[in-house]
């Protein structure tokens, strides 16, 4: 799909990966961009850096875990700019554990990081499917193809993201709909528990240190790079997007060789982690 004067709506906006997919979006033509945030404010602030380069924005404060809000964000969307072309479902949050997580995090983690993407296809899917094209890109995770050691909670929801931007694909893809799911590893922004970087971590520094206890140990990336691979697939209409291509390799190994692979992410989480008690 190509991007030119299409209106395109981020969720998760106001910062990190969100944050670079609206400006990039805006770099690519598009006719309006909302930037959604349950940081109002900070939404407001990317839209008006959007607005102020000359592309038609809107910054909104919305609580993607309500359906209420989401199905409220695509009517301001649709009375600002037109039916919505692109939605990016890219709000999404972290919890560290594994099955004793307290039932209340795993409800508010599912909420956001699974139900967001339900609410956001019931919003847009019938006026894509009467118009006969559309595009839903997912922010998942190579914890969603994979795993995400020591995230019970954040694997499970990942990898549910997943299959549900495959079920859509399947569903709907002969309809017109398109659909991505982004998968990255290590990335600066607060979700990874690194800094929100714009421009790369001194040489040696941070960034090693940083990548030593994470996915980071295959690269870091900053949110504009992860946002040029999304721009690269949608032109594609690609449904895995991975700003980081080794993750491909790794879920190869991961099916053809199921055993091998969990005694291998056994032996680095024994490596992060130490021995279990």
């Amino acid at each position: 799909m190509e991007i030119q004067d299409r209106v395109v709506v981020v969720t998760g906006g106001a910062a990190g990966i969100g944050r670079a997919l609206s400006r990039a979006f805006a770099a690519s033509g598009a006719k309006g961009v909302v930037v959604a945030d349950i940081d109002a404010a900070g939404a407001e602030t990317v839209a008006a850096e959007l607005a102020a380069a000359g592309t038609g924005a809107v910054g909104l404060g919305c609580d993607v875990a309500v359906e209420s809000d989401t199905a409220a964000l695509v009517d301001a969307a649709e009375a600002s700019f037109g039916p919505v072309d692109i939605f990016c479902a890219n709000a999404g949050i972290a919890i560290a554990g594994g099955v004793e997580v307290p039932d209340d995090e795993w409800q508010r983690i599912w909420a956001v990081n699974v139900q967001s993407h339900v609410y956001a296809a019931r919003a847009v899917l019938p006026s894509m499917l009467a118009r006969g094209e559309g595009y839903l890109v997912h922010t998942a995770s190579a914890a969603g193809l994979l795993t995400q050691l020591g995230s019970a909670p954040y694997a499970v929801t990942k990898h549910a993201v997943v299959a549900l931007a495959e079920w859509l694909s399947i569903t709907h893809g002969d309809a017109g709909l398109k659909v991505s799911a982004l998968c990255p590893q290590g990335v600066w922004t607060a979700m990874t528990g690194a800094p929100d970087l714009e421009e790369p971590a001194a040489e040696g520094g941070l960034e090693r240190d940083f990548a030593v206890s994470t996915a980071g140990r295959d690269g870091m990336l900053l949110p504009s790079q992860v946002a040029e691979a999304v721009m690269e697939g949608i032109a594609d209409e690609r449904f895995l997007i991975l700003p980081h291509e080794v993750v491909s390799e790794y879920e190869q190994r991961r099916a053809g060789d199921r055993e091998r692979w969990l005694r291998g992410m056994r032996k680095a989480q024994a490596q992060i982690f130490g021995a279990p008690a």
